[in-house]
Protein backbone atom coordinates (compact mmCIF):
# COMPACT_ATOMS: atom_id res chain seq x y z
CA UNK A 1 0.00 0.00 0.00
CA UNK A 2 1.36 3.40 -0.96
CA UNK A 3 1.94 6.07 1.65
CA UNK A 4 -0.17 9.22 1.84
CA UNK A 5 2.64 11.32 0.37
CA UNK A 6 3.08 8.91 -2.54
CA UNK A 7 -0.63 9.02 -3.36
CA UNK A 8 -0.64 12.83 -3.25
CA UNK A 9 2.48 12.97 -5.42
CA UNK A 10 0.93 10.69 -8.03
CA UNK A 11 -2.32 12.68 -8.11
CA UNK A 12 -0.40 15.92 -8.62
CA UNK A 13 1.59 14.36 -11.45
CA UNK A 14 -1.65 13.32 -13.20
CA UNK A 15 -3.11 16.80 -12.89
CA UNK A 16 0.09 18.47 -14.08
CA UNK A 17 0.32 16.11 -17.06
CA UNK A 18 -3.26 16.77 -18.10
CA UNK A 19 -2.94 20.51 -17.53
CA UNK A 20 0.14 20.58 -19.75
CA UNK A 21 -1.73 18.69 -22.46
CA UNK A 22 -4.56 21.22 -22.40
CA UNK A 23 -2.15 24.16 -22.53
CA UNK A 24 -0.40 22.58 -25.52
CA UNK A 25 -3.68 22.74 -27.43
CA UNK A 26 -3.39 26.53 -27.54
CA UNK A 27 -0.67 26.32 -30.19
CA UNK A 28 -2.98 24.18 -32.36
CA UNK A 29 -5.84 26.66 -32.55
CA UNK A 30 -5.51 27.44 -36.24
CA UNK A 31 -7.57 28.46 -39.27
CA UNK A 32 -9.32 25.08 -39.27
CA UNK A 33 -10.73 25.84 -35.82
CA UNK A 34 -11.95 29.26 -37.00
CA UNK A 35 -13.51 27.72 -40.12
CA UNK A 36 -15.37 25.14 -38.03
CA UNK A 37 -16.80 27.96 -35.89
CA UNK A 38 -17.94 29.83 -39.02
CA UNK A 39 -19.46 26.67 -40.51
CA UNK A 40 -21.50 26.00 -37.36
CA UNK A 41 -22.65 29.62 -37.09
CA UNK A 42 -24.11 29.47 -40.62
CA UNK A 43 -25.43 25.92 -40.23
CA UNK A 44 -29.09 25.38 -41.06
CA UNK A 45 -29.07 21.95 -39.45
CA UNK A 46 -27.50 20.47 -36.34
CA UNK A 47 -24.07 19.41 -35.19
CA UNK A 48 -23.81 15.60 -35.11
CA UNK A 49 -21.07 14.25 -32.84
CA UNK A 50 -19.92 10.65 -33.04
CA UNK A 51 -17.27 8.46 -31.48
CA UNK A 52 -16.55 5.09 -29.93
CA UNK A 53 -15.52 4.07 -26.40
CA UNK A 54 -14.36 6.89 -24.14
CA UNK A 55 -14.45 9.31 -27.08
CA UNK A 56 -18.17 8.59 -27.37
CA UNK A 57 -18.65 9.67 -23.76
CA UNK A 58 -16.76 12.90 -24.45
CA UNK A 59 -18.92 13.43 -27.54
CA UNK A 60 -22.06 13.16 -25.41
CA UNK A 61 -20.74 15.75 -22.98
CA UNK A 62 -19.87 18.14 -25.81
CA UNK A 63 -23.37 17.65 -27.23
CA UNK A 64 -24.84 18.58 -23.84
CA UNK A 65 -22.67 21.70 -23.63
CA UNK A 66 -23.49 22.82 -27.17
CA UNK A 67 -27.22 22.32 -26.68
CA UNK A 68 -27.21 24.27 -23.43
CA UNK A 69 -25.36 27.19 -25.00
CA UNK A 70 -27.47 27.62 -28.12
CA UNK A 71 -26.04 25.19 -30.69
CA UNK A 72 -28.52 22.40 -31.58
CA UNK A 73 -26.57 19.13 -31.41
CA UNK A 74 -27.14 15.38 -31.28
CA UNK A 75 -25.02 12.34 -30.44
CA UNK A 76 -24.71 9.37 -32.80
CA UNK A 77 -22.76 6.35 -31.55
CA UNK A 78 -20.23 5.22 -34.15
CA UNK A 79 -21.05 1.53 -33.66
CA UNK A 80 -24.82 2.08 -33.93
CA UNK A 81 -24.55 4.38 -36.94
CA UNK A 82 -24.09 1.56 -39.47
CA UNK A 83 -27.02 -0.33 -37.95
CA UNK A 84 -29.63 2.29 -38.69
CA UNK A 85 -28.61 5.42 -36.80
CA UNK A 86 -27.19 7.02 -39.95
CA UNK A 87 -30.77 8.14 -40.44
CA UNK A 88 -30.07 10.76 -37.78
CA UNK A 89 -28.00 12.74 -40.29
CA UNK A 90 -29.91 15.29 -42.31
CA UNK A 91 -28.80 17.25 -45.38
CA UNK A 92 -27.81 20.45 -43.57
CA UNK A 93 -26.01 18.86 -40.61
CA UNK A 94 -22.31 19.05 -39.73
CA UNK A 95 -20.58 15.92 -38.45
CA UNK A 96 -17.81 15.93 -35.85
CA UNK A 97 -16.05 12.60 -35.30
CA UNK A 98 -13.93 12.18 -32.16
CA UNK A 99 -11.13 9.63 -31.93
CA UNK A 100 -7.70 9.48 -30.35
CA UNK A 101 -6.11 7.18 -32.93
CA UNK A 102 -8.39 7.98 -35.85
CA UNK A 103 -7.93 4.38 -36.94
CA UNK A 104 -10.36 2.36 -34.80
CA UNK A 105 -12.26 -0.27 -36.83
CA UNK A 106 -15.67 1.29 -36.11
CA UNK A 107 -14.49 4.70 -37.30
CA UNK A 108 -12.85 3.28 -40.43
CA UNK A 109 -16.06 1.44 -41.33
CA UNK A 110 -18.22 4.49 -40.62
CA UNK A 111 -16.27 7.18 -42.50
CA UNK A 112 -17.12 6.02 -46.08
CA UNK A 113 -20.82 6.14 -45.24
CA UNK A 114 -20.43 9.61 -43.72
CA UNK A 115 -18.66 10.80 -46.87
CA UNK A 116 -21.57 9.55 -48.99
CA UNK A 117 -23.90 11.96 -47.22
CA UNK A 118 -21.88 14.93 -48.54
CA UNK A 119 -22.04 16.58 -45.11
CA UNK A 120 -18.94 18.41 -43.90
CA UNK A 121 -16.82 16.19 -41.65
CA UNK A 122 -14.72 17.58 -38.79
CA UNK A 123 -12.21 15.38 -36.97
CA UNK A 124 -11.26 15.91 -33.34
CA UNK A 125 -8.35 13.53 -33.50
CA UNK A 126 -5.10 12.70 -31.70
CA UNK A 127 -3.31 11.44 -34.81
CA UNK A 128 -3.22 13.84 -37.75
CA UNK A 129 -1.85 11.10 -40.02
CA UNK A 130 -4.77 8.77 -39.31
CA UNK A 131 -7.48 7.58 -41.65
CA UNK A 132 -10.04 9.87 -39.98
CA UNK A 133 -7.78 12.90 -40.33
CA UNK A 134 -7.11 12.17 -44.00
CA UNK A 135 -10.82 11.92 -44.76
CA UNK A 136 -11.95 14.95 -42.74
CA UNK A 137 -12.66 18.37 -44.22
CA UNK A 138 -11.28 20.04 -41.10
CA UNK A 139 -8.96 18.75 -38.38
CA UNK A 140 -8.89 19.81 -34.73
CA UNK A 141 -5.65 18.34 -33.45
CA UNK A 142 -5.82 16.92 -29.91
CA UNK A 143 -2.53 15.01 -29.98
CA UNK A 144 -1.04 14.35 -26.52
CA UNK A 145 2.45 13.19 -25.57
CA UNK A 146 1.19 10.38 -23.35
CA UNK A 147 -1.74 9.25 -21.25
CA UNK A 148 -1.73 9.88 -17.51
CA UNK A 149 -2.28 6.14 -17.14
CA UNK A 150 1.03 4.59 -15.95
CA UNK A 151 0.76 2.04 -18.77
CA UNK A 152 0.04 4.81 -21.30
CA UNK A 153 -3.12 2.93 -22.27
CA UNK A 154 -6.29 4.14 -20.53
CA UNK A 155 -7.71 7.28 -22.18
CA UNK A 156 -7.05 10.04 -19.64
CA UNK A 157 -4.96 12.89 -20.99
CA UNK A 158 -6.36 12.35 -24.49
CA UNK A 159 -10.00 12.57 -23.39
CA UNK A 160 -9.21 15.67 -21.32
CA UNK A 161 -7.82 17.28 -24.46
CA UNK A 162 -10.91 16.31 -26.45
CA UNK A 163 -13.17 17.76 -23.80
CA UNK A 164 -11.20 21.01 -23.68
CA UNK A 165 -11.46 21.48 -27.45
CA UNK A 166 -15.19 20.84 -27.20
CA UNK A 167 -15.48 23.51 -24.51
CA UNK A 168 -13.48 25.93 -26.66
CA UNK A 169 -15.88 25.34 -29.56
CA UNK A 170 -18.94 25.81 -27.35
CA UNK A 171 -17.72 29.02 -25.73
CA UNK A 172 -16.63 30.59 -29.03
CA UNK A 173 -20.03 29.79 -30.52
CA UNK A 174 -21.78 31.13 -27.44
CA UNK A 175 -20.00 34.48 -27.53
CA UNK A 176 -20.36 34.76 -31.32
CA UNK A 177 -24.12 34.34 -30.92
CA UNK A 178 -24.17 36.82 -28.01
CA UNK A 179 -25.85 34.10 -25.97
CA UNK A 180 -26.78 35.83 -22.70
CA UNK A 181 -27.63 34.59 -19.21
CA UNK A 182 -31.31 35.06 -20.09
CA UNK A 183 -30.89 32.74 -23.08
CA UNK A 184 -29.04 30.30 -20.83
CA UNK A 185 -31.93 30.33 -18.36
CA UNK A 186 -34.35 29.16 -21.08
CA UNK A 187 -32.43 25.90 -21.34
CA UNK A 188 -31.84 25.45 -17.58
CA UNK A 189 -35.21 25.98 -15.88
CA UNK A 190 -34.72 23.18 -13.35
CA UNK A 191 -32.62 22.82 -10.23
CA UNK A 192 -30.52 25.34 -8.37
CA UNK A 193 -28.80 26.61 -11.51
CA UNK A 194 -32.12 27.37 -13.17
CA UNK A 195 -33.41 29.22 -10.13
CA UNK A 196 -30.31 31.40 -10.05
CA UNK A 197 -31.07 32.43 -13.61
CA UNK A 198 -34.81 33.04 -13.48
CA UNK A 199 -36.14 33.19 -9.90
CA UNK A 200 -36.89 36.79 -8.96
CA UNK A 201 -36.87 38.49 -5.58
CA UNK A 202 -40.60 39.12 -5.81
CA UNK A 203 -41.30 35.42 -6.39
CA UNK A 204 -39.72 34.67 -3.02
CA UNK A 205 -40.82 37.73 -1.05
CA UNK A 206 -44.46 37.19 -2.06
CA UNK A 207 -44.43 33.98 -0.02
CA UNK A 208 -43.74 36.03 3.12
CA UNK A 209 -45.88 38.48 5.03
CA UNK A 210 -45.00 42.18 4.85
CA UNK A 211 -44.29 43.24 8.44
CA UNK A 212 -44.32 46.97 9.01
CA UNK A 213 -44.62 49.51 11.77
CA UNK A 214 -45.00 53.27 11.81
CA UNK A 215 -42.58 55.75 13.28
CA UNK A 216 -44.62 56.39 16.42
CA UNK A 217 -45.44 52.76 17.19
CA UNK A 218 -44.36 51.57 20.61
CA UNK A 219 -41.52 49.16 21.31
CA UNK A 220 -44.09 46.61 22.43
CA UNK A 221 -45.90 46.87 19.10
CA UNK A 222 -42.77 46.46 17.02
CA UNK A 223 -41.60 43.48 19.11
CA UNK A 224 -45.00 41.85 18.59
CA UNK A 225 -44.75 42.51 14.85
CA UNK A 226 -41.24 41.08 14.48
CA UNK A 227 -42.13 38.03 16.58
CA UNK A 228 -45.37 37.38 14.69
CA UNK A 229 -43.85 37.24 11.22
CA UNK A 230 -40.55 35.58 12.15
CA UNK A 231 -38.44 37.34 9.53
CA UNK A 232 -36.06 38.91 12.02
CA UNK A 233 -37.02 42.43 10.98
CA UNK A 234 -39.78 44.85 10.15
CA UNK A 235 -39.91 47.83 7.85
CA UNK A 236 -40.69 51.28 9.22
CA UNK A 237 -42.93 52.98 6.70
CA UNK A 238 -44.81 56.18 6.02
CA UNK A 239 -47.29 56.32 3.11
CA UNK A 240 -45.98 52.98 1.83
CA UNK A 241 -42.51 54.49 1.59
CA UNK A 242 -39.66 52.85 3.50
CA UNK A 243 -37.95 55.19 5.93
CA UNK A 244 -36.14 52.60 8.05
CA UNK A 245 -35.76 49.05 9.29
CA UNK A 246 -35.73 47.50 12.75
CA UNK A 247 -34.07 44.12 13.20
CA UNK A 248 -33.62 41.70 16.08
CA UNK A 249 -30.15 43.20 16.43
CA UNK A 250 -31.57 46.72 16.83
CA UNK A 251 -33.79 45.51 19.68
CA UNK A 252 -30.86 43.87 21.47
CA UNK A 253 -28.78 47.02 21.13
CA UNK A 254 -31.70 49.08 22.45
CA UNK A 255 -31.92 46.89 25.57
CA UNK A 256 -28.19 47.22 26.12
CA UNK A 257 -28.25 51.00 25.82
CA UNK A 258 -31.51 51.93 27.61
CA UNK A 259 -32.71 51.08 31.10
CA UNK A 260 -36.13 52.61 30.49
CA UNK A 261 -37.72 51.81 27.10
CA UNK A 262 -41.28 52.83 27.96
CA UNK A 263 -41.08 56.13 26.08
CA UNK A 264 -39.14 54.89 23.08
CA UNK A 265 -40.81 54.70 19.67
CA UNK A 266 -39.93 52.85 16.50
CA UNK A 267 -38.31 55.95 15.03
CA UNK A 268 -35.88 56.09 17.98
CA UNK A 269 -34.23 52.76 17.29
CA UNK A 270 -34.69 52.21 13.57
CA UNK A 271 -31.78 52.10 11.14
CA UNK A 272 -32.13 54.69 8.43
CA UNK A 273 -31.36 54.03 4.77
CA UNK A 274 -31.80 50.25 4.96
CA UNK A 275 -30.56 47.97 2.19
CA UNK A 276 -33.27 47.45 -0.41
CA UNK A 277 -33.76 45.44 -3.57
CA UNK A 278 -36.32 45.65 -6.37
CA UNK A 279 -38.83 42.83 -6.70
CA UNK A 280 -37.89 42.32 -10.37
CA UNK A 281 -34.23 41.61 -9.61
CA UNK A 282 -32.95 38.04 -9.58
CA UNK A 283 -33.00 36.28 -6.22
CA UNK A 284 -29.33 35.42 -6.80
CA UNK A 285 -28.59 39.17 -6.74
CA UNK A 286 -30.27 39.38 -3.34
CA UNK A 287 -27.90 36.73 -2.02
CA UNK A 288 -24.93 38.65 -3.39
CA UNK A 289 -26.14 41.87 -1.76
CA UNK A 290 -26.68 40.16 1.60
CA UNK A 291 -23.21 38.67 1.56
CA UNK A 292 -21.67 41.95 0.44
CA UNK A 293 -23.26 43.81 3.35
CA UNK A 294 -23.08 40.96 5.88
CA UNK A 295 -26.83 41.03 6.54
CA UNK A 296 -29.58 38.40 6.67
CA UNK A 297 -32.52 40.21 5.06
CA UNK A 298 -33.36 42.87 2.52
CA UNK A 299 -36.40 45.08 2.20
CA UNK A 300 -38.13 44.55 -1.13
CA UNK A 301 -39.57 47.41 -3.15
CA UNK A 302 -41.84 47.49 -6.17
CA UNK A 303 -42.07 50.70 -8.15
CA UNK A 304 -40.68 52.52 -5.14
CA UNK A 305 -43.20 51.14 -2.62
CA UNK A 306 -42.59 48.65 0.17
CA UNK A 307 -43.31 45.12 -1.10
CA UNK A 308 -41.97 42.84 1.64
CA UNK A 309 -38.85 41.21 3.03
CA UNK A 310 -36.57 38.55 1.62
CA UNK A 311 -34.55 36.58 4.16
CA UNK A 312 -31.42 34.53 3.59
CA UNK A 313 -33.32 31.48 4.85
CA UNK A 314 -35.76 31.94 1.96
CA UNK A 315 -32.88 31.65 -0.48
CA UNK A 316 -31.61 28.58 1.32
CA UNK A 317 -35.02 26.91 0.99
CA UNK A 318 -35.11 27.71 -2.73
CA UNK A 319 -31.69 26.18 -3.27
CA UNK A 320 -30.07 29.46 -4.32
CA UNK A 321 -27.31 29.03 -1.76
Amino acid sequence: MKSNSEIKKEAIEVLELEAKAVLNLASRINDDFVEVIRLILTLKGRVILTGIGKSAIIAQKIVATLNSTGTPSIFMHAADAIHGDLGIIQQDDLIIAISKSGNTPEIKVLIPFLKQTNNKLVAIVGNINSYLAQQADHILDTTVDREACPNNLAPTTSTTAQLAIGDALAVCLQTARQFTDKDFAKYHPGGALGKQLYLKVGDVANLNARPSVHTQDSIKQLIITITKYRLGATAVIADQQIIGIITDGDIRRMLENHDDISRLKAIDIMSKKPKEIEAEELAANALHKMRENNISQLLVTKQGNYAGIIHIQDLLKEGII
